[in-house]
């Protein structure tokens, strides 16, 4: 048995995020074949926290350790940004819009889900593309300070909760380009076109467009 040394990509930095809000069925529910076609892109982000809620429940049987059971609830992400869209912040939260220009908040309201999107940028042109197919909005701050001498930044945090889109209860896709099965010419416009939530949906986002295929032939 041999040694192999590895030396992983270091991390560089945040970049843009990304989402699209779910259209839900009649009932109300999430739909994850059915999201709004416009997916929007924000470079508007200083840090991302995220905290994957995992918990282990040991099984005991006739004195011993008979299986443990892992269960991962939900995946929470604090993002810090320096501005977020005012129309789209009130539409994560379920905020009434008024036709006057009169806007209602606080209230309890079923929150939207949409999908999270993410890039993580790393050491010599590496990245790792990401989304979150069910998420909500947890929490938001509203921070505001009186202005100084010297402008300084007044950033808020939103935290966004994803959880299981699937019957496999997955929370998240990606794709990193230091692992082998990395799709060959994938670029970050391609992975956030749309939510992606399957191998086919990828596939479809890679496809050449007819102005491509035309240029190729």
């Amino acid at each position: 048995m041999g040694i192999k040394t590895k030396k992983p990509m270091v991390k560089e930095s945040v970049g843009a995020l990304y989402y699209a809000f779910n259209k839900p069925t009649t009932d109300g529910e999430f739909d994850a074949e059915n999201y709004e076609d416009e997916v929007v892109k924000s470079e508007v982000v200083k840090n991302i926290s995220t905290t994957e809620n995992a918990d282990s429940v040991i099984i005991r049987a006739s004195g011993k350790v008979y299986d443990t059971v892992n269960s991962n609830e939900y995946i929470d992400m604090a993002v810090e940004v320096v501005a977020i869209d005012p129309a789209d912040l009130a539409k994560m939260r379920a905020d009434k819009i008024g036709e006057t220009g009169l806007n209602r908040s606080g209230g309890s309201k079923k929150r939207p889900f949409f999908a999270f999107g993410k890039v993580k940028k790393l050491l010599n042109n590496g990245v790792e593309y990401a989304w979150y197919p069910k998420c909500q909005l947890v929490e938001n701050t509203d921070d505001i300070s009186t202005k100084e001498e010297n402008f300084s930044e007044q950033n808020d945090t939103i935290t966004i909760r994803a959880y299981d889109y699937n019957k496999d209860e997955d929370k998240k896709t990606w794709v990193n380009s230091e692992m082998s099965n990395f799709p060959e010419g994938l670029t970050e416009e391609q992975f956030f076109t749309k939510p992606i939530l399957t191998d086919e949906d990828l596939a479809a986002v890679m496809k050449p467009t007819t102005e491509e295929e035309n240029e190729g032939a």
